[in-house]
């Protein structure tokens, strides 16, 4: 398995440019300049690289190796835009080749920070704290979290890894991607990420097949649920939402339902627009796009903490991925279950969180 840490020769400036002093982008500019630049804000770099500054350190200055945070400032220039790597060069004053081997040893640290970042709530009253925030929205009770998958479009990926796989669907001409699975809580932080998986494969296949489904199988996360769409199978701890209703109980159920589910689909919003490489594509191979895609996770619940200000478009990108079909349920059986259990949980659940 790869080393997580990354690349283990030193990272320095090539013969060519060694003379090149680089710019203090910290001091040069201002609060809203450093983000329009580097998508976060100065607080949240501080904090990253105070976390992974060990695991980017030279053994050596020689030839004036890159130093940690420029490093560091290198591959938020390269989220921030999606370029090529010669157009990240140019703006730190470094060889293109250089910019592969920072992007590669940044990334690779930052995701030894996942565990620290992206997990689930453990104890009885994180799981508490987090269904209230989620009941505020629309007084649906005991959501641990809201499920979705999201395209990461790829820039000429790969072709090692088996090309009709990671097409978006079968229709797809030349649109490749990795299909990417997210729980998220009720401040848009990302609690559970899966990014292993092409374009082609269903939501409902990822679920399926991943780590979070079976802890609620085995009863880890008690009587709490999550909250997926209609492309999800109706499970006693997954609600989805009524493909028809017919009584005014069953269109508040949807109501509360779509409500405090569409806090996914801001955090993919707001992700994104973060991190435009998300939605421009990423030109790595597929293993580094993979581990791209948890790193700026990371990034994006560091600066949801911090109280970041989601950084403006620049140019936006559109997601150009045709709809995949989902798989067919029995939608009148569906109905009667999902109001069942969310009568269930909706008398259960009231009175508890009416008191706090």
């Amino acid at each position: 398995m790869e080393n997580i840490i990354g690349i283990e020769e030193d990272i320095v400036l090539d013969n060519d440019i060694v003379n090149i002093t680089h710019i203090n982008n910290l001091d040069i500019w201002d609060e809203d300049e450093f983000i329009r630049r580097f998508r976060v804000s100065k607080r949240t770099t501080a904090d990253i690289l105070e976390q992974i500054e060990h695991l980017l350190t030279h053994r050596s200055n020689r030839n004036q190796a890159v130093s940690p945070l420029q490093q560091l400032l290198l591959t938020l220039r390269f989220f921030a835009t999606g370029s090529f790597y010669i157009t990240v060069a140019d703006f730190g004053g470094v060889h293109k080749s250089t910019v592969g081997k920072i992007v590669q040893r940044v990334v690779h640290a930052l995701a030894t920070l996942r565990p620290n970042y992206i997990h689930f709530p453990d104890t009885a009253e994180e799981k508490e704290a987090v269904a209230i925030k989620f009941y505020r929205i629309a007084r649906f009770p005991r959501v641990l979290g809201a499920v979705d998958c999201t395209h990461i479009k790829l820039q000429s990926p790969d072709f090692n890894t088996d090309p009709t796989l990671l097409k978006t669907s079968e229709t797809a001409k030349d649109i490749f991607s990795l299909n990417i699975q997210v729980v998220c809580n009720a401040d848009n932080q990302i609690i559970d990420i899966v990014a292993r998986w092409p374009g082609a494969s269903h939501d409902s296949y990822i679920f399926n097949n991943s780590a979070i489904k079976a802890k609620f199988e085995r009863g880890d996360m008690n009587s709490f649920v999550l909250l997926g769409d209609s492309g999800y199978p109706l499970r006693s701890y997954l609600l989805t939402p009524l493909e028809n209703t017919n009584n005014p109980a069953q269109n508040l159920y949807n109501e509360a339902q779509i409500r405090t589910r569409n806090v996914v689909e801001r955090t993919f919003g707001i992700w994104k627009r973060r991190f435009p490489i998300l939605s421009i594509g990423i030109r790595t191979k597929v293993p580094l796009a993979q581990t791209i895609v948890i790193a700026t996770a990371i990034i994006h619940n560091i600066a949801c903490k911090n109280n970041d200000i989601v950084p403006e478009n620049e140019e936006q990108a559109v997601d150009n991925f045709p709809n995949i079909p989902h798989e067919q349920n029995d939608q009148r059986g569906i109905a009667i279950l999902s109001y069942v259990l969310w009568l269930h949980i909706w008398i259960e659940g009231l009175h508890y969180y009416d008191l706090h």
